[in-house]
């Protein structure tokens, strides 16, 4: 067994909204040590950490703005939101749920907290990344997969330690809910008390973790607290995360896309050049309609 052993991890910075229903912390990019380079192809993670909204009779939420070059995906641990995008994808996304959005050639987004969960209001947890695609692939055309948490794969551990939910890639020969681009792995561990799981991954692969509910200790030797962030050293393969109190934890690992980035604002693209075509294509009006 080759261990793999945390880098560094990160407290939630000083949270911002993002428009009015998205109270986040961002975590990826957050400044020289772990720019989009370095978490590739997790290229943006945004937290909303336990909030409570009062109730509205407005949802509260994002109104319409384009992507390009890239996936979106949302999942609702506490809460529901409503999506809709150009390309006829949307619903909503319950509660354990995961929406995940191809924007890839382009299109025009909005999201909100769904219509119901506003008028009452209530607590709201939800994690948004931002997945790359490689060139190959920018400008492919958009699709929607969208899953209510019965709809996700689950492999239940042993000895009553809990389950992991299998998003995207795979554990233990459990294959995840979501088709990718490129090889990736999304994991939802739900742990019970004093209870363990383990995990491998290439060596090259970008792995974080987020602990999204109680607190952990990975490796017997690192304490991760609720809300706060861990990311991998790229030398080992294996690690073991505890659940010191009932836990839930993100799991994030993938294989770099090793092309240049060039971002601008909802465009990711690999030149500056494309960055310009996509903003030239959005004035165009060529990313559809969506009314707001």
């Amino acid at each position: 067994m080759s261990t793999k052993n945390i880098e560094f991890i990160a407290a939630p910075r000083t949270p911002h909204f993002v428009g009015d229903g998205f109270r986040v912390h961002n975590f990826i990019p957050s400044g020289f040590r772990l720019d989009m380079e370095r978490m590739s192809p997790f290229i943006l993670l945004d937290y909303n950490s336990k909030y409570n909204f009062p109730p509205s009779d407005t949802p509260k939420g994002v109104g319409v703005h384009p992507h390009r070059g890239f996936e979106t995906v949302t999942i609702a641990y506490k809460g529901k939101i409503a999506h809709h995008d150009s390309s006829g994808g949307g619903g909503i996304i319950c509660q354990g749920g995961v929406q995940w959005m191809t924007a890839a050639s382009g299109v025009l987004h909005k999201e909100y907290h769904e219509k119901e969960f506003s008028k009452t209001g209530g607590e709201f947890q939800m994690v948004q990344l931002w997945v790359n695609l490689p060139a190959k692939d920018k400008m492919s055309k958009p699709k929607y997969q969208g899953f209510c948490n019965d709809d996700i794969n689950k492999h239940i551990l042993d000895n009553n330690a809990g389950t992991i939910e299998v998003i995207a890639g795979n554990y233990k020969n459990t294959k995840g809910s979501a088709s990718t681009f490129t090889p990736l792995h999304m994991l939802n561990a739900k742990l019970n008390t004093n209870k363990e799981a383990l995990f491998s991954f290439p060596e090259n692969y970008n792995t974080a973790i987020l602990v999204i509910e109680g607190s952990v200790v990975v490796n017997n030797k690192e304490n991760v607290i609720t809300d706060h962030f861990a990311l991998f050293e790229n030398t080992g393969k294996d690690f073991k995360i505890k659940a010191t109190e009932q836990a839930i934890v993100l799991v994030l690992s993938g294989e770099p896309i090793n092309e240049p980035i060039a971002a601008q604002g909802p465009f990711v693209m690999n030149t500056k050049e494309e960055i310009a075509q996509a903003i030239n294509d959005f004035n165009m009006g060529k990313f559809g309609y969506l009314e707001d």
